[in-house]
């Protein structure tokens, strides 16, 4: 039996073709991804500062710059800003988003403009979104102001230049324009769930609380820890309205990780302390990614 010449050569070319299609993403992903990773790590373990002429060249100091930030009551500011940001945001924005989906899920004339509606400000860039808002906050004559004025409230609060009210400024931002982003990914959930599922518990008397504790909620759990996981990334990587409404301050009131790193990095010209911070910025983003998978896929098996 003799063997066509052009079936060796078919054969190797669907071998090869799975990695012919991942290669781009791959390559994607080793050259921005993996080695800019491996070279944050790399230089965390060096002293090196480009404004300060005996410390341009490298030096190698093994974990200091781990332990500077560990020890610097700036970090330890930075951090609890974070998590507070975070722990604000990243919940009410996912509750706001669900309940959205739940209001515009229905077959009403016009509802797609409601949609539309809730959905617009995610549409928009960080910076435009802060500079809506920046009206809003303007002490003298903002949205907010006028308000508490026109309510009988004579005292004008400066939102953005109060270290107790400037991180809650940009945090009303994030969970106004990220609540639209997450509801689109509700709706789509909401509406490829089995109908006969629901059918099965009107028929058994289940009112609209048991409907949504009992079946709704747990239908929809991996689009809610994949929408968690992308809030809460989202969270520490967003910092444009940060540059527009307020800078980091008052006094480093509004500044997140991101933001400090940025500080580091560009404006003191620190790339040992600002690749530390990367690697442990990388770190955390990792681990919570990962344990929530990990608690999800436990979940479903239980």
């Amino acid at each position: 039996m003799t063997v066509k010449p052009s079936a060796v050569p078919n054969h190797k070319r669907k071998t090869l073709l799975p990695y012919l299609l991942i290669l781009p993403t791959f390559v994607f992903v080793a050259l921005f991804t993996a080695w800019p990773t491996l070279l944050a790590i790399y230089e965390s373990f060096f002293r090196q500062r480009l404004n300060i002429a005996r410390f341009r060249e490298p030096t190698f100091i093994g974990l200091q710059n781990y332990a500077t930030l560990f020890t610097d009551d700036r970090f330890h500011q930075v951090v609890n800003n974070t998590l507070i940001y975070a722990l604000g945001t990243v919940p009410v924005s996912i509750v706001l988003g669900f309940l959205f989906a739940l209001l515009v899920n229905r077959s009403l004339k016009g509802i797609g403009w409601a949609r539309l509606a809730f959905f617009h400000p995610a549409l928009l860039p960080m910076v435009s979104a802060a500079t809506v808002w920046k009206f809003f906050f303007t002490p003298d004559y903002g949205l907010f102001n006028s308000t508490i004025r026109f309510l009988g409230y004579h005292g004008a609060e400066n939102w953005t230049g109060n270290p107790s009210l400037a991180l809650l400024a940009i945090m009303l931002v994030a969970m106004w324009k990220n609540s639209g982003y997450y509801m689109l990914f509700y709706l789509a959930g909401l509406q490829n769930l089995p109908t006969d599922v629901y059918e099965a518990a009107a028929l058994d008397g289940a009112n609209g609380w048991q409907t949504l504790w009992r079946i709704t909620f747990p239908l929809l759990r991996r689009t809610t820890v994949f929408i968690s996981t992308i809030a809460f990334i989202d969270a520490f990587r967003t910092v444009d309205h940060i540059f527009v409404l307020t800078s980091g301050g008052p006094s480093r009131a509004s500044t997140v990780l991101l933001y400090y790193l940025w500080q580091l990095r560009f404006e003191n010209q620190d790339i040992g302390l600002s690749a530390a911070l990367t690697v442990l910025f990388v770190a955390v983003l990792l681990v919570f990614t990962i344990t929530n998978f990990i608690v999800s896929e436990r979940a479903e098996e239980n």
